[in-house]
């Protein structure tokens, strides 16, 4: 059976030395997270999810949810349970606004125990996950009465969040969508359609849900630009807040699927349930994709979460596992056999998943302050950047981050050899959990197109050029100490690639879109490299600086400068390709007819 034992130094060294918490602890939204407060929940959150969630991952995701006659659902033995604890503990308040019963503590902070969440138990990671996100868009979006009824419960965990967009006609194109909000001459509306593949659409760990569901209101335009947003609870709430009658909302069944078996994906059924317009008529979309930004990092971080989970069990595994002998002898000439990682193409994946983990933790926190200072910065320039660098980058934490993810799961159960095909061993189940990451809240291809489409031209291509100077800025510091100038001058060479990639796109992109779209997941994934390889220039940095001080644990900074070395020597030169693919263009790509594509 696999183990988990949270990254705690690991994290703690990110927020200390690329975040940089400490320097925003007098401003506003940061006064709670002291440094002792942070260890502290650094170390009890981890102890939590690894003494609580994590004994319950194997065994939830064998039993999976089970629907009943009655339409309601229950989920595996021992979640209701652990739900109840993690609620108790407070960990679902950590976030959220003071003034709605949170702790008031940053986003980064959050993330951060949102990671071990995930790596301990990725599917009960996602009650509160899309709670936390159907509060982002209340409090965004909804009205004053609205975020009163509604908030302070969810806050508190004591009611769960939903999610509902996708239909079975629909998906990625919302204005496809049927479901049909009728008004009902008192403020409400009926409700009418089917949604599916609804994560946590029914379960038994609260006491009610309130789902936030995309309709269309009569004689709204048939298209995205008429869709609605509607708040439809499970139980109505009365005025004083109590429960009342059951909502015409219920699960159909829940969707068979390859992981995440303990979390319940309902195909849930309106008919003619009762909900309220949140925010302006045919302007749902636009509060949704509050939501679904919240998500699309949620997502990415799912995919560095279950990534150090498979990774950290892959290395334990090699220490164990004795098999042949290394090829420059044997390492341990009184055993019958070496240990895996006397085997370089072992090392290979294990130092992929230890350089990709460690440049993603440190991506998703950095970018979990961009959303921090986007509300709480000093002054307005500052919160724009904030702003624009994460929506920029959302896409590619989603995208990027779980593409690796998923790639690092595999690598860790290849590790295993034959045992890693083998269930017991847990290794199959994260391979399995970590696909859905690159499926949900918008294909990994639509992040990419999101990216090259939509995020690279937005005003003027502000965002892109911030980042280019943020890379190119750190780039020409670094450059210039001996411990880090190799390092900077590779990532130069990958920035100039991007950049070059990005003038191609703006080039050749307008005379034939299909240019972009052929090159988009290439640079999604350039954009990552780039961006990990900017954390882990600042990790570089800071190793170089503790060790020349005398500062720090040794053998974990030489980890880290010996990891930077690998990623510019082995990670790094990939940008050189994915440039020369997305100069290569869609000629060829776009060439066949459809029924070539058949075999003769």
């Amino acid at each position: 059976m696999p183990s988990y034992t949270p990254p705690v130094r690991d994290t703690r060294f990110v927020l200390d030395h690329v975040v940089g918490l400490d320097r925003y602890s007098n401003r506003p939204g940061f006064t709670a997270a002291s440094a002792d407060v942070v260890t502290a929940v650094l170390e009890e959150g981890g102890k939590f999810v690894a003494e609580v969630l994590f004994p319950i991952n194997h065994s939830g995701d064998q039993q999976g949810c089970t629907r009943h006659a009655d339409g309601s659902v229950t989920t595996p033995d021992g979640f209701k349970d652990a739900y109840d604890r993690f609620v108790e503990s407070g960990w679902a308040t950590l976030s959220a606004p003071e003034q709605f019963g949170g702790q008031g503590m940053p986003h980064v902070v959050a993330t951060a125990f949102e990671e071990y969440m995930i790596s301990s138990n990725m599917a009960f990671a996602m009650y509160p996950g899309l709670t936390h996100g159907a509060i982002a868009a209340l409090l965004a979006k909804g009205s004053q009465e609205q975020k009163e009824k509604y908030v302070p419960r969810m806050v508190s965990g004591e009611w769960g969040g939903t999610m509902n967009l996708t239909e079975p006609q629909c998906g990625t194109d919302l204005g496809l969508i049927k479901t049909r909000a009728e008004p009902g001459g008192d403020g409400s509306y009926a409700i009418t359609g089917t949604k599916i593949f609804i994560s946590s659409g029914e379960h038994d760990l609260t006491s009610n849900i309130i789902h936030l569901v995309l309709a269309k209101t009569p004689g709204a335009p048939d298209s995205s630009k008429g869709i609605s947003l509607f708040v439809v609870p499970k139980y109505l709430v009365g005025d004083d807040g109590s429960l009342g009658a059951r909502n015409a909302v219920t699960c159909g069944s829940i969707e068979h699927k390859m992981g995440i078996h303990a979390n319940s994906t309902c195909v849930m059924n309106y008919d003619g349930a009762t909900g309220w317009l949140v925010g302006e008529e045919n302007k749902g979309l636009a509060a949704m994709f509050i939501m679904m930004n919240a998500a699309r990092l949620g997502v990415g971080l799912q995919g560095l979460g279950v990534a150090e989970v498979a990774y950290q069990n892959a290395v334990i595994y090699a220490g164990d596992r004795r098999q042949g002998r290394a090829l420059t002898g044997p390492a341990q000439p009184g055993e019958k056999a070496d240990t895996l990682f006397v085997h370089p193409d072992v090392r290979r994946m294990l130092m992929e998943g230890k350089a990709l983990t460690e440049g993603l933790r440190a991506l998703c926190l950095w970018g979990a302050l961009q959303v921090d200072l986007s509300h709480h910065a000093e002054d307005e320039a500052e919160r724009q950047l904030a702003d624009d660098l994460i929506s920029l980058l959302t896409p590619v934490i989603k995208g990027y981050g779980t593409d690796k993810g998923y790639d690092i799961a595999t690598n860790a159960q290849q590790v295993y050899g034959g045992h890693g095909y083998i269930a017991e061993w847990g290794m199959e189940q994260y391979v399995r959990d970590a696909r859905i990451a690159m499926i949900y809240e918008g294909t990994n291809g639509v992040q990419a197109m999101d990216l090259v489409g939509r995020k690279l031209a937005q005003n003027g291509g502000r965002a892109i050029q911030a980042l280019f100077k943020l890379v190119g800025d750190e780039i020409a510091v670094a450059s210039s100490a001996d411990a880090t100038r190799d390092f900077a001058l590779r990532l130069d060479r990958a920035l100039k690639d991007l950049q070059a990639a990005t003038m191609w796109f703006m080039a050749n992109g307008m005379q034939n879109p299909n240019h972009v779209g052929a090159g988009a997941h290439s640079y999604m994934h350039l954009m990552g490299i780039v961006a990990t390889g900017l954390m882990w220039l600042r990790m570089l940095t800071a190793a170089q600086a503790q060790l020349a001080a005398g500062e720090g644990d040794a053998k974990f900074l030489e980890a880290k400068t010996i990891t930077a070395r690998f990623f510019a020597e082995r990670i790094l030169p990939d940008a050189g390709a994915l440039r020369r693919k997305i100069e290569g263009g869609s000629d060829s790509l776009m060439a066949l007819e459809p029924e070539m594509f058949a075999a003769a």
